[in-house]
């Protein structure tokens, strides 16, 4: 099975793509016309029914001198005021999502021009695709540009396409950046050209780069050129050179060697990576992969080819156009798998076949590649075979759920099994309870490994299968735990004691619900409760209508009050509109029950009495 397919078979694809079409071309055409006009400048025109806005690499710093936070990572939703909401962290443990200070200053002084937004707001309203573009630093304003109009373009219908390419653009963000891009399935939105022996694109300016004085000096001096494009006053002797690559080349090798999940602060890629040769070109998108075949390709470079490198893309895009991704065999090549073949070509267009150091570790990172990018589907696979024997547990409880709604005793799923006896049945149906939660924690487990692919839970099949396991067994799980009395050790379910997967849950099915068309109002009981902290509620309600009939502070009884007569109108609601089970308005149920026992004290309590709220 290892030999089957390749593992860059789909990164290949976009790169053919691109090399095939006029997009690469006409991007890097622009980025020409905005470096021409000078600092700060964008280009925008429309070519048929795709609008292309370019940005220049020409760009001021944001503050004089060196602030040696610049180059520093901060918090996207926080300093990017709320312009890139979907972007943020989804679990309480996660390292934030974090970007470049710098860059985000100088998009968000675009952000805040009106010529820009007119221009945007123009393309948006005319056209049916929009390609983002820059070179240089340029291209990192790119990036956040698109990922803004990736994020407003959520609510737009009909949907308009985006397409980010960058020219030898820098780091941008961090691990957290990468993963939440993935998750909203925005990866193969955002392609980076990059030269194999620029330094540019491997520039984080990470303060792990600047170290003294004097280098920050060099640095700084090597920055401003850049940013400037002015390149005649660059006169770095060759020791400098030396020094600025090897310094580059280090601090890639420290980038190549971290490990997946401690990049909470470092600079990672996202998207696809084109890595361009004079051999031909080969497109990449597993972070992990990018960085290392970042650091093993600057390591067939020179310090003297600095700026030639950072200022070449245009004769790239040229031969990438007209050869179109060519392939070309090694000698031998016709006698090996499909897959050796395939890593011989790659291997070739990059060049590094005749470097003997190299080309072992290259293909070592290609193969990584393939693993690192099976491995996730063939454990979803593994899941979807372990969900369909998990299928029994889930009939028996929806039988045992039926039978309770046909009970003589009316009590319903959730009161029967919260006050069942030491029956075999109820047995077996806890026992099932148990292990339908095991299968779910072992999925959450998965995804908090990074084991599983990161738009699993944008993928019908589990978002549905989750949130019908919620609604069956989310009632059980709250009846067990008040019914071992865990609400006097621990409080209340829903703040204290709910499952950790539930709340998972409801974010997916949230994100879920919010892009799809809302169907016609019930005209019966929904099969299970809509709401699965519902009996939760039940029971909070139980004890403030206790409480009420025993509290004399004024200030209590009117909080008490205030909670249940809202509870009954939440809970009213859910009635009258069919989304609760039938089990809920059973004449023996908790709630009827309740509602029996709270409307005979409304009427026993003259309103005037109670205090005001």
């Amino acid at each position: 099975m290892d030999t089957e397919a390749s593992s860059f078979e789909t990164s290949e694809m976009l790169g053919t793509f691109l090399a095939s079409t006029p997009l690469l071309k006409e991007a890097w055409r622009l980025c020409g016309t905005a470096n021409a006009m000078g600092c700060g400048a964008f280009a925008a025109e429309q070519v048929g029914g795709v609008g292309y806005v370019a940005f220049s690499g020409v760009q001021e710093m944001p503050v004089l001198g060196w602030d040696p936070n610049y180059g520093m990572l901060v918090p996207l939703d926080v300093a990017g005021r709320g312009l890139f909401a979907p972007l943020k962290c989804r679990y309480d443990d996660e390292e934030p999502v974090m970007v470049h200070s710098g860059m985000l200053h100088l998009f968000l002084q675009y952000h805040s021009r009106p010529d820009f937004q007119s221009q945007i707001h123009s393309l948006v309203a005319e056209t049916k695709s929009i390609v983002i573009t820059g070179h240089s630093i340029g291209g990192s304003i790119a990036f956040l540009t698109a990922l803004r109009l990736l994020t407003y373009l959520i609510s737009i219908f009909p949907p308009i396409s985006v397409f980010c390419i960058g020219f030898g653009s820098p780091f941008l963000g961090n691990e957290s950046l990468s993963q939440a891009i993935l998750r909203e399935r925005w990866g193969g939105s955002f392609c980076n050209v990059v030269s194999t022996r620029d330094i540019m694109p491997r520039l984080s300016l990470h303060q792990s780069l600047v170290p003294t004085p004097q280098w920050q000096a060099i640095i700084r001096f090597w920055y401003t050129s850049m940013m400037s494009m002015n390149f005649a006053n660059l006169q770095l002797t060759e020791e400098d050179k030396a020094r600025l690559f090897s310094s580059v080349a280090a601090d890639m090798e420290c980038l190549a060697q971290a490990v997946e999940g401690s990049g909470g602060r470092l600079f990672w890629p996202f998207g696809n990576y084109l890595f361009c040769s004079d051999e031909g070109a080969i497109c990449l998108d597993n972070a992990v992969s990018v960085r290392k075949m970042m650091h093993l390709m600057l390591r067939t470079g020179s310090p003297n080819c600095i700026i030639e490198e950072h200022l070449k893309y245009g004769w790239y895009v040229e031969r990438l156009s007209l050869q179109s991704l060519k392939r070309s065999f090694l000698e031998g090549d016709l006698s090996e798998s499909s897959y050796e073949a395939s890593l011989s070509m790659a291997l070739n267009s990059l060049g590094t076949y005749r470097q003997v150091s190299i080309a072992p570790m290259a293909k070592d990172c290609l193969k990584m590649a393939r693993r690192m990018g099976r491995a996730p589907n063939l454990n979803a696979a593994d899941l979807a075979i372990r969900l369909s024997k998990i299928t029994p547990y889930r009939a028996e409880i929806e039988w045992y759920k039926a039978c309770c709604d046909k009970s003589e005793e009316q009590r319903g799923y959730y009161d029967s099994f919260k006050q069942r006896g030491a029956s075999k049945r109820e047995f077996k149906i806890n026992m099932n309870r148990y292990k339908l939660g095991a299968f779910w924690d072992k999925v959450i487990h998965l995804m908090d490994g990074k084991e599983l692919p990161h738009d699993l839970h944008r993928r019908s099949k589990w978002v549905n299968a989750a949130q019908s396991y919620m609604l069956l067994v989310e009632p059980l799980d709250i009846a067990e735990y008040y019914r071992s009395g865990m609400h006097l050790k621990k409080g209340h379910y829903i703040s204290n004691g709910r499952e950790r997967r539930y709340e998972i849950f409801d974010r997916w099915w949230t994100e879920r619900v919010v892009t799809e068309k809302l169907s016609n109002r019930r005209t019966r009981y929904a099969g299970l409760t809509q709401d699965t902290r519902f009996w939760a509620r039940v029971e909070e309600a139980k004890e403030w209508l206790d409480n009420i009939k025993r509290q004399s502070d004024p200030r209590n009884l009117a909080f008490l009050w205030d909670g249940l007569i809202k509870f009954e109108t939440y809970a009213m609601n859910l009635v009258e509109g069919r989304e609760v089970s039938a089990d809920v308005v059973a004449k023996n149920s908790s709630f009827s029950l309740w509602l029996k026992e709270w409307r005979a004290l409304k009427t026993q309590i003259i309103p005037q009495s109670m205090p005001l709220v």
